[in-house]
């Protein structure tokens, strides 16, 4: 008794690798555009306080994330430049933009870590409202924004690993985009063989008519 093969059919073997594109797409594009804006939002914010003395009596102090650090801010707008810049580079150049993004990430990270526990901004602030430069602040406390920062800094991180494992399934910039002057040079109709189950796939991918009716 003969056992019959069973042949994979051409759309299912490629169904994987694609769908596996779509949703790191989807995913990166969310979460970069999303680690960005938490980034910018969160270097806006309180993320410490404290009090100095002036004139023997406690004067409060505050600093914002982008008086700590700018570097959270700065690197959460080069992330989102790169997430774009994907794109529109391939091959090397794809995997260049993203380590780019990938590496903004981190950097936000290791920033806004290093800033949770920070106080040089408020012994600044505390210098010049008591005229002494020796004055620190006194009564300490820092707020959860840095660590908002930091998950930030981990999306935009996600977004970038993303690109490096399945940027080579994500589409580029269509050619038609590209002002080069050079004539399109326009394909020959492939002909279709229909005694080959594949060559009527293909037709029908490229949405033409393997009948020829």
């Amino acid at each position: 008794m003969g056992y019959v093969t069973a042949v994979p059919h051409p759309r299912s073997e490629a169904a994987g690798p694609a769908r596996a594109g779509r949703l790191s797409l989807a995913v990166a594009l969310l979460a970069g555009a999303l680690g960005a804006a938490v980034a910018l939002l969160a270097t806006r914010q309180r993320w410490s306080e404290g009090t100095a003395t002036v004139a023997g009596g406690a004067f409060p102090l505050t600093a914002k994330g982008s008086d700590v650090t700018g570097v959270p801010a700065a690197l959460a707008i080069v992330g989102l430049a790169a997430l774009v810049a994907v794109f529109a580079v391939r091959k090397a150049g794809r995997l260049l933009v993203a380590g780019v993004l990938a590496l903004s990430g981190a950097g936000i990270v290791t920033a806004a870590l290093i800033g949770a526990g920070d106080s040089s901004a408020l012994d600044e602030q505390a210098a010049k409202a008591s005229g002494d430069t020796s004055a620190t602040v006194a009564a300490l406390s820092h707020t959860a924004w840095p660590y908002v920062a930091v998950v930030g800094g981990v999306l935009i991180l996600v977004a970038g690993l993303l690109a490096l494992r399945y940027g080579r399934l994500w589409p580029a910039m269509s050619g038609r985009y590209e002002r080069d002057g050079a004539p399109r040079v326009r394909r020959k109709p492939v002909v279709v063989d229909p005694d080959r189950p594949e060559d009527m796939w293909k037709a029908l991918d490229r949405g033409e008519d393997p009948t020829g009716a």
